[in-house]
């Protein structure tokens, strides 16, 4: 039989032992980071979803006093990279740099398993990206009035070049149709270097590639810009009028990138994360090289982050209904 003695022993340490896990989470949020960060990259080493991972990340490193560690999954759309940072823990050490895939992919794709609000805890987002709307020198325009005049004289006949089904490009080039009832016939690529090459070629019209991509080609005579697809006029091109000054109201479309995490993330983790990017983005080493690539750096809370997705998931929503973009399998 046990002492009295005994039995207040082994309650104390069986109600130890039962707030031990709490404990143990609450020491092991307090320490955030304990260890190195996985940020998860959807595309190919080289591009900006890529570079801008490293840029921001290796000011991360220094902030967090952790190691950060760039892991390129491409495939599908970015769906390889953004299903496992889903089904990661929502620790704060797998976290994964998004673009406007993460809100179209669950309206191209059917049967699309992911929920961009449901399945991701945004921690921040990071910069934006306009494209532009260049044409070949042999179209005849010289200003958006002008070759949307054209296109409703030549009623799909214009033909838009883009990096890929549901890219930015193909989207933004919908988007115009609708706002101004002109219609251009879209041409997808496997990805923005063929169909610049195409473009420059002659072979197609109009693209909408970013202002680092294509302003290059523009500055070279190869091709003419007529407007830039975000709100305001870009240092880079600050000669380019906006589409919507110079013909249409309200347009504005931009590749945005954004650092999620697994849906369930620690609110103070989070917290820490969101405040160190936005510091990060702050900084003149970062500011010098994102602003080669023509980006509006932004650093934006969780809140924030959250309220834009939903706002982006919901203008593509329409755009993509009134285009009638049937889904396809993946």
């Amino acid at each position: 039989m046990l002492t009295k003695r005994c039995r207040r022993l082994i309650v104390a340490g069986t109600t130890a032992a039962a707030f031990a896990p709490a404990a143990i989470t609450a020491h092991a949020q307090a320490a955030f980071p304990a260890k190195p960060v996985r940020i998860i990259v959807g595309m190919v080493p080289g591009g900006f979803t890529d570079t801008s991972t490293r840029i921001v990340g290796s000011k991360l490193a220094d902030a967090l006093g952790q190691q950060i560690l760039v892991e390129n999954r491409p495939g599908a759309n970015a769906f390889i990279a953004a299903d496992i940072t889903a089904k990661s823990a929502p620790d704060g050490y797998t976290l994964f740099m998004s673009h406007p895939g993460l809100t179209t992919n669950t309206l191209l794709f059917e049967k699309y398993p992911l929920n961009p609000l449901k399945d991701f805890t945004a921690v921040s987002l990071i910069a934006n990206i306009p494209n532009i709307l260049v044409v070949h020198p042999t179209v005849p325009a010289r200003t958006m009035k002008e070759l949307l005049a054209l296109a409703r004289a030549r009623p799909e006949i214009l033909t838009q070049a883009s990096s890929g089904r549901g890219s930015p490009g193909h989207l933004g080039g919908a988007m115009l149709s609708q706002m101004t009832q002109t219609r251009f016939v879209h041409i997808p690529y496997k990805g923005s270097g063929a169909a610049m090459i195409d473009l420059i070629g002659g072979h197609v019209d109009l693209s909408f590639p970013t202002i680092s991509a294509g302003g290059a080609h523009v500055r070279a005579g190869r091709l003419r810009a007529l407007g830039i697809t975000s709100a305001k006029r870009s240092p880079l091109m600050p000669e380019l009028p906006t589409i919507a000054e110079a013909a249409v109201p309200g347009f504005e479309i931009v590749g945005w990138y954004g650092i999620v995490g697994p849906a369930g993330m620690p609110k103070d983790v989070v917290a820490r994360l969101s405040s160190e990017i936005a510091r990060a983005l702050k900084t003149p080493e970062v500011r010098e090289k994102m602003d080669k690539e023509g980006a509006e750096l932004i650093g934006s809370t969780s809140a924030e982050f959250t309220a834009f997705l939903k706002a982006d998931l919901d203008k593509w929503t329409k755009v993509i209904k009134a285009a009638k973009i049937s889904p396809v399998r993946m």
